[in-house]
């Protein structure tokens, strides 16, 4: 299989994470594998395997476009790829438009959130989930990361038509580990005592992961107990962090409350708390957050939004969402948990470990991609879902 994957950019994100992942999956497991980008650098690039053959298209701007895309249309042809899988929607909407010039390249559409409340985000955002829609019956397949993704989707009009497919995301198990002495030590690096209990949460500063409520809820268990101390690691526009830093302070939270910044070691920042907490309010698919925690041993608070219950299982705890109160008393019931059950980290790594592997995100996307080689009954290739090697 000569398969080449497209994503916007390599910085922080769930999206972002999840194609480097993959990519570097297929890669080892002996597959040609392409990765190409539009715009240079980002803090995940380093994290690209060297079996991984990645492109930087150099788009200059959000409105350069046919430069990057003739160089694409290119490149894909001189390396004769056979399946072009694009995650979100611009990426997506360049994918289906490369068929007008390379006909018998398969695409393949990943869409990674649901039920979006796209009237936080710019014009641009809109228009390009707009377009999205309205060109998804071209894509050969489009696979979600959530079964809340298919089912918005599926109502937002994308026509199924046998092409729905979903596979959840997948931890890496090696790069996110219990690590005691890690943990202690980001601990006291963000100035937390011992006898402190850390809640955090783990994600871009973004209306989406309504930080708010996070905030909020917070305040209340501030309230209730001097030993609790709260971290929100992660970076977003300056102006919307300006904004929830002095929230922050007007519900007293000014001593109580870390921003620790951009989280360039997530696995630091898991092993550094007690509870992580997750307090979407819309848009997500599968929340790679919860994973990565629960793989580190880390028990989590969820909101109900997108695949959370699913993803969760018995071991964590779903509250509703944009409800701070339901949100404190959900934070204040898993540290009670951590208190009695000294197996608990144990079963949530493996939980993470059975379910949810980055061996598993392979099987399930080579099973997926497989008929998409037959052609007119003949096989331009056979997929080995486990390894050719």
């Amino acid at each position: 299989m000569r398969i080449a994957l497209l994503s916007s950019k390599l910085d922080y994100g769930g999206a972002e994470r999840q194609i480097v992942i993959l990519a570097n999956a297929l890669a080892k497991a002996g597959y040609s594998v392409n990765l190409f980008v539009f715009y240079p650098g980002g803090r995940l690039r380093d994290l690209v395997s060297p079996e991984v053959d990645l492109h930087c298209l150099d788009s200059r701007g959000r409105w350069d476009i046919i430069r990057p895309f003739r160089r694409f249309l290119s490149l894909l042809s001189d390396r004769d790829v056979e399946i072009l899988y694009a995650f979100l929607p611009g990426p997506n909407v360049m994918a289906s438009l490369t068929k007008l010039w390379l006909p018998f390249v398969r695409v393949v559409w990943g869409v990674r959130a649901s039920d979006l409340d796209l009237q936080w985000y710019p014009l641009l955002t809109r228009l390009a989930y707009a377009v999205e829609r309205k060109l998804s019956k071209y894509a050969d397949l489009i696979i979600f990361n959530s079964v809340a993704g298919r089912r918005h989707a599926a109502a937002k009009g994308f026509p199924d038509r046998n092409k729905f497919v979903v596979v959840p995301n997948g931890i890496d198990t090696e790069r996110f580990y219990p690590d005691r002495d890690l943990g202690n030590a980001t601990r006291k690096a963000w100035g937390v005592r011992p006898e402190e209990s850390l809640v955090g949460i783990v994600a871009r500063l973004d209306p989406m992961k309504d930080h708010c409520t996070f905030l909020q809820a917070a305040a209340l268990l501030a309230e209730a107990d001097e030993h609790m101390r709260f971290v929100s690691a992660g970076t977003g526009p300056a102006v919307y962090a300006a904004e929830l830093r002095e929230y922050a302070c007007k519900l007293g939270l000014r001593d109580r409350m870390i921003w620790a910044g951009a989280c360039d070691n997530p696995r630091a920042a898991y092993n550094a708390l007690d509870v992580l907490v997750s307090s979407s309010a819309f848009g997500e698919g599968f929340s790679n957050v919860l994973g990565e925690a629960m793989a580190c041993g880390i028990p989590c608070v969820a909101t109900d939004v997108g695949d959370a219950r699913e993803i969760l299982g018995s071991y964590g705890l779903v509250v509703a969402k944009r409800d701070p109160e339901a949100l404190a008393r959900g934070i204040s019931q898993v540290l009670s948990w951590t208190h009695r059950d000294g197996d608990l980290r144990h079963h949530l790594r493996q939980h993470i470990i059975e379910n949810y592997s980055v061996d598993n995100l392979v099987r399930q996307t080579c099973a997926a991609l497989e008929p998409l080689l037959k052609m007119d009954g003949q096989s331009r290739g056979a997929v080995n879902c486990h390894s050719p090697s």
